[in-house]
């Protein structure tokens, strides 16, 4: 038994460092991330009763490389929170990851899933520690507060596999960042996982999730773009599969449906 506990240990991030390391790294991170995503933002959760202390895995839609920072900001500070990715073979390089990387918290993944098992088994040292795992369902950054893509099975299948509840998380505010502006975490029922991770079940659970975001996201407006310090900060890490926001914009035209024009935030 104390074998089978140590091994699913070495799979939980940074287990290499001794357990207070760790935990001194999570809670400084946090404690940090909160202080000054206050000190830019108006920082606003809903459903936060929507939480519990148990494992959970926690389905948020990605509009910005801050997303991660926005739940680091205002979920509890208990259970643990951990990071599905960035999804690069050595998190040491660049700013964003080295950071993430110093708070023990993000689960590595392959880029080209090349390592799905040990991926796998890692997911579930987190849960079996008794945490919560935040995945960006849709695996990729994009433009439009309402607009989701489609979710990846690799969330539903996962909580099933562990047993655990899908929570969506809705993010709003992040298309574009302005000093004092109000970004939004909006948290929904949680979407109970009692059965084998069967295609089927994926399915299923996929479709719940992405469900529940649609409704979570329907009232958020589009923010407008601020100057340029907001510009600089809202495209510092930002990483566009086609290239450039601009190339993404013409793409979403293409793709989505169109919106009724929602109310505008303003500007700062």
């Amino acid at each position: 038994m104390e074998r089978a506990s140590a091994t699913k240990g070495s799979r939980l991030p940074r287990a290499e460092l001794p357990g207070w390391n760790r935990a001194a790294r999570y809670y400084t991170s946090r404690l940090v991330v909160g202080l000054l995503m206050r000190l830019l933002f108006r920082l606003r959760v809903e459903g936060r009763d929507h939480l519990t202390a148990a494992p959970a895995l926690l389905c948020f839609n990605h509009l910005n490389w801050m997303d991660p920072f926005l739940l680091f900001a205002t979920l509890p500070l208990r259970p643990r929170l951990f990071m599905f990715g960035p999804k690069e073979d050595d998190l040491r390089r660049g700013a964003r990851n080295r950071l993430m990387y110093w708070t023990a918290t993000p689960v590595p993944f392959k880029p080209s899933k090349s390592d799905l098992i040990e991926t796998t088994r890692r997911v579930q040292a987190v849960f079996d520690s008794g945490a919560v795992l935040a995945i960006a369902g849709e695996g990729r950054i994009h433009v439009g507060e309402r607009n989701l893509l489609p979710l990846q099975p690799g969330a539903a299948y996962f909580a099933l596999r562990a047993g655990v509840p899908v929570v969506p998380v809705a993010l709003n505010g992040l298309s574009w960042l302005g000093f004092r502006r109000t970004l939004r975490v909006r948290i929904g029922t949680p979407i109970p996982t009692g059965e084998r991770a069967t295609s089927e079940a994926v399915d299923r659970v996929t479709a719940a999730t992405t469900a529940a975001l649609l409704e979570l996201l329907a009232d958020a407006p589009d923010p407008k773009p601020p100057g340029p310090f907001g510009r600089w900060l809202t495209e510092k890490f930002n990483d566009w599969p086609e290239g450039s926001r601009q190339a993404a914009e013409a793409a979403a035209r293409t793709a989505m449906p169109v919106h009724s024009e929602p109310p505008v935030v303003p500007g700062p």
